[in-house]
């Protein structure tokens, strides 16, 4: 695919105090593209809240820094050893490399203390997530659908994705391989649609934001099955994933929350 958008050489006069080239990566470009779209779907929305540019602005700038660290820290510690043993490989890492989950359990709480520290209802606020996080993470995984990370087994059926480009992620290269970015971004279009259905339909705040979290969880436990980056790493002797793992916990936190918040809310839409 394209793991770089375009590599610009720097002037020479300039070479002093930058480096020799600038490079915009994919990956990097279409979270910060899926960044903007999710934070004026939260704008447009979160108004009624008394949620403007400012303190929204603040709010991103925050939840932005707890995803990066969370979604890298666990990328890393997936596979602890191979950059213990290498730390140069963590440079490269960076094109491209985030774990969904990492991000999702830094960020929530990141977003609940944020938004209690300013008096703003906090379900509310997250069925508003419902909306714009399957978006920015749809424009992730085109991220890694052109950087080759994220990628699927070795696939003999049509649908297969050759990655071929010399600085591509892709463990496998030059070989039909699923093209399971493609397959998330299906998973979050599908929540999506549901959510929108489920708009005016919900029963108690926060209902939306925990669809969005039992839905993922078992889209993403089913796309593991086609996955084929075997870094990412596994859990007793390589029968489930560390994702599918984590989405076990998920879903039995959503349960949790979906009885509290429906038996607190009884009331709610009637």
């Amino acid at each position: 695919m394209f793991p770089k958008l375009i590599t610009i050489t720097i002037p020479d006069f300039l070479q002093g105090f930058l480096p020799p080239q600038f490079s915009l990566y994919s990956y990097g470009f279409m979270i910060a593209l899926g960044a903007i779209l999710a934070f004026y779907i939260v704008l447009y929305q979160s108004k009624s809240l008394g949620l403007n540019t400012e303190k929204l602005s603040s709010l991103f700038m925050w939840a932005i820094g707890a995803a990066f660290v969370g979604g890298k820290l666990f990328f890393f510690l997936e596979d602890i050893n191979k950059y213990w043993d290498n730390p140069s490989l963590m440079k490269n890492a960076l094109q491209g490399g985030f774990v969904f989950y990492g991000s999702l359990i830094f960020t929530i709480p990141t977003l609940v203390l944020w938004l209690k520290k300013e008096k703003i209802a906090v379900r509310p606020f997250l069925d508003i997530l419902a909306f714009a996080a399957p978006v920015l993470h749809s424009m992730g995984r085109v991220g890694c659908f052109l950087a080759g990370c994220c990628h699927g087994k070795v696939c003999s059926s049509n649908l297969g994705v050759v990655f071929s480009h010399p600085d591509t992620l892709a463990d496998f290269k030059d070989v039909p391989l699923y093209p399971t970015q493609l397959f998330d971004i299906g998973v979050n279009v599908l929540i999506l649609g549901v959510v929108y259905f489920l708009r005016k339909r919900q029963s108690f705040q926060g209902q939306l934001f925990l669809v969005y979290l039992i839905m993922y969880a078992i889209g993403r436990s089913i796309v593991e099955l086609y996955r084929g980056d075997d870094s990412r790493g596994f859990l007793f002797d390589g029968q489930i994933s560390h994702s599918q793992f984590i989405a076990l916990f998920v879903i039995v936190g959503c349960s949790f929350f979906w009885y509290k918040w429906r038996k607190s809310d009884a009331s709610f839409g009637n």
